[in-house]
């Protein structure tokens, strides 16, 4: 037995330095060479380099870097793999991970089912009650017993918020009465006013009058410009305003879709996750006054991928087919305003975007422009002293008295409009830029409202051609049209007279700077 177990030793001993002998001899001999190789390296280079010439010394030079770069490469290459490798190893640790995670969590979701149906019999046995072959609850008699839930229950609805509001205004009368003698420009100076002597917020009087104005030509305000100019506070000011605050949604980067923006039904908890914006949306249709929701930072992911179902609805001239689908069929329970699983959008809503234009955010598609209102904010307004104003209770319904009374009392002046078409002209000659009939038609609202408002004809134009034409010559290459651009600043002084359009001569002047 001891001869063995010497034998044993022996044994291993000599396969051991036979594995070590191989390992030296074929990875560790061959490079025991190299320190004499780089010593006839250095040989060669003595020998041959004094003959080398100016044209050998530059070919000496190229290859030695180009050598280099290779090792570089092979080296980078290498540490890429590897980092690429190391993450693989780590998404897929993480995968595990994920997995039990959710194997743990169905676990203990089966297991909380069944004690939830141990204790539901154990109360049906003591009620003397059993149960049929559909789940129903039956006495002694074979009668259904009806569940005890009432009627408005949060807990369990499937729309928990909505029904919340349902709750909230259930039997609450929201009207309001109509202000007497009031004018559009009462309004936009009590705004104004109010914003200074209440919240410290001063904006110059036309930037309100475009506000006012761009609420009766579309239900989406687009308010750009640099920060810290205003522009979302000019929306809560607005909201404290009409005495029922603003709701500022903020606009996440990975917004895709409408779900993202009004939530999904829960196949899972058989419930609808309600976002913030659904719940604002919902909550207007119980108010009477100008309601606002702000999409803050809208443009930190594309308006035209989340919001597109509204871009579209609010295209259409019959109001009463803005209608958004939530869910196909409805229940007993699901919330009051909902009519076969569709949720009107009220009127009395009016959509904010806040942007800015950086490297983070994405660019603000012609799509979008052309459907809203844009108001740019370069400067922060100066203080100005007024008297205190109070907040107001306006109905909706008597503001969209005062926009159609504008429209019917200050049409557009056929002169104006006629030298308006020469514009037009003269941008497709000169542009290849054409206004297009949504832009007539707003401009055909806006202006007229914004003279109630006690701005100016030419004013309206400048604004509509700066804010809907001139933003879209950003798109061409301006760097050569430096000389149409300097020519359409003159086309604009002879057909409106010099200084009539300071808002477009000031975006031509920045246009022709910047290019």
């Amino acid at each position: 037995m001891t001869d063995y177990f010497t034998y044993l030793r022996e044994m291993i001993i000599a396969i051991w330095k036979d594995f070590v002998t191989f390992m030296s001899t074929r990875v560790v001999s061959p490079w025991l060479q190299v320190p004499n190789n780089f010593k006839n390296y250095n040989s060669l280079f003595t020998q041959y380099s004094p003959t080398f010439g100016v044209g050998g010394w530059i070919f000496f030079v190229l290859f030695a870097i180009l050598f280099v770069a290779l090792i570089v490469a092979i080296g980078f290459g290498i540490y890429l793999l590897l980092r690429k490798y190391i993450r693989f190893v780590k998404k897929e640790i993480d995968k595990d991970d994920l997995r039990e995670q959710v194997e743990r969590l169905n676990y203990d979701l089966f297991m909380a089912i069944k004690e939830k149906d141990k204790i539901l019999n154990m109360k049906s046995t003591y009620m003397g009650l059993k149960v049929d072959e559909n789940g129903n609850y039956i006495d002694e008699n074979g009668e259904k017993v009806e569940s005890e839930k009432t009627p408005g229950d949060e807990t369990d609805a499937r729309f928990p918020k909505l029904t919340h509001v349902d709750n909230l205004y259930k039997g609450v009368n929201t009207e309001l009465p109509e202000v007497p003698d009031l004018s559009l420009e009462q309004l936009c100076n009590a705004f104004r006013n109010f914003a200074a002597s209440q919240l410290k917020l001063y904006y110059k009087v036309d930037v309100i009058r475009q506000l006012f104005a761009g609420l009766a030509t579309s239900k989406l305000m687009i308010l750009e410009g640099i920060s810290g100019t205003g522009k979302t506070s000019i929306t809560y000011a607005l909201g404290k305003f009409f005495n029922f605050d603003a709701a500022i949604i903020p606009v996440q980067p990975s917004w895709k879709d409408r779900s993202e923006l009004l939530g999904y039904y829960n196949e899972f908890t058989k419930k609808f996750n309600e976002s913030e914006f659904l719940r604002a949306l919902y909550t207007v249709t119980y108010r009477h006054e100008l309601d606002v929701i702000v999409l803050d930072e809208m443009n930190l992911a594309r308006i035209e991928y989340y919001f597109a179902e509204f871009l579209s609805i609010m295209e259409m001239k019959d109001t009463s087919l803005w209608v958004i689908d939530l869910i196909p069929a409805m229940k007993e329970g699901d919330p009051i305003q909902l009519k076969e699983g569709k949720l009107l959008i009220p009127q009395n809503v009016a959509f904010f975007g806040t942007a800015n234009n950086d490297d983070s955010t994405f660019t603000i598609s012609d799509k979008v422009y052309d459907r809203a209102i844009s108001l740019f904010f370069d400067d922060k307004g100066r203080e100005f002293q007024c008297e205190e104003q109070e907040s107001m209770y306006i109905p909706y319904s008597q503001m969209n008295k005062l926009f159609q009374e504008a429209l019917a009392q200050f049409p557009i002046s056929e002169p104006i409009m006629t030298k308006f078409e020469e514009l037009d002209n003269y941008v497709i000659k000169h542009f290849k830029l054409a206004f297009g009939n949504r832009i007539m038609k707003q401009l055909n609202t806006f202006i007229p409202v914004y003279i109630g408002c006690g701005g100016t004809e030419l004013g309206g134009f400048d604004f509509i051609f700066t804010n809907k034409v001139l933003k879209k010559f950003e798109a061409l290459n301006l760097s050569f049209l430096k000389d149409e651009l300097f020519a359409l600043k003159k086309q604009l002084e002879i057909l409106y007279g010099k200084g009539n359009f300071p808002m477009a001569q000031n975006y031509i002047d920045n246009l022709i700077k910047n290019n």
